[in-house]
Parts: structure tokens; C-alpha cells; sequence
């Protein structure tokens, strides 16, 4: 089945669908002064604890070069810690701070918010089809 239009094309709607939710999200991210991509690793260190840079970036879809970048910006925010792995001192292993967490969730509140009224729009059981197809698409 190959798309005859760009309107039918597999990577092209889930572009434009990822940045019509993230069109959602973007605001309250911005007034918060974090970007997305922080965003997210903040997200997957409080969820996972303790990762190595190579798990965090595999697990917030952030390319390994960017990390450092992002690691950098969260870590002048006190947001993060970064120290060396006791098994591998080439490793580095990252961990969320109180202040990541508290920083969570200060923002929480507010991401429910935009996730009702994404519910609202689209319906509970629409959305929880929809991360089951895409988390069968995103196995390898």
C-alpha cells in the first residue's frame, strides 16, 4: 500500500499528529521555561530513577548527541545530577533531584488539565487505542 498523496502517508500524519497535541502542551512547557525535550527527560528520570545517558535517550527519543546539550541545561537548573557508573567510569548515570521532581510536580497539575480536555475532545477509550497501536508500531 504505498500513499498517493502526502495526506495518507504514514510518517507525514503521525508528524502532523504529534504537533497537533504537542500544540497543546507547548504553551505551558514555554511558561515554564523547559522544552520539550527536557521535558521528557525529566519525565523518563522520574519515572525509571537512576539511568545511564544511552537508556535516557532511548527512552525519551532524544538523539545521544542532543542529551548532552539537555543534560547541561537541566543540570544548571539543579533538575538533574549526573555522576560516573561505579561498573563503567566511561558510563555516565543520571539522576533526577528533588528540585526535577518538585519541578514535576509543580507543572502537573496543568498537564491534566490539557490531557481532560484532549480526553474531552477525543474520548478516553479513542486515545487508549491509539497508544496501543502506536506502542505495536514502535516495537522492534
Amino acid at each position: 500500500m504505498f500513499p498517493l498523496s502526502t495526506k495518507r502517508s504514514l510518517p507525514m500524519a503521525l508528524l502532523r499528529a504529534r504537533e497537533s497535541v504537542m500544540s497543546h502542551f507547548r504553551p505551558m512547557l514555554a511558561a515554564h521555561e523547559v522544552t520539550e525535550q527536557q521535558w521528557r527527560v525529566l519525565r523518563v528520570l522520574d519515572e525509571n530513577g537512576p539511568l545511564d545517558a544511552t537508556q535516557v535517550a532511548n527512552h525519551a527519543a532524544v538523539l545521544a548527541p542532543s542529551l548532552t546539550r539537555i543534560i547541561k541545561a537541566l543540570e544548571d537548573r539543579r533538575f538533574v545530577q549526573r555522576a560516573r557508573a561505579e561498573d563503567d567510569g566511561r558510563k555516565a548515570v543520571l539522576t533526577i533531584t528533588e528540585a526535577g521532581s518538585a519541578f514535576i510536580d509543580e507543572i502537573a497539575p496543568e498537564q491534566k488539565r490539557i490531557y481532560s480536555e484532549l480526553e474531552g475532545r477525543y474520548g478516553t477509550e479513542k486515545i487508549e487505542r491509539l497508544l496501543d497501536l502506536l506502542e505495536e508500531f514502535s516495537e522492534r
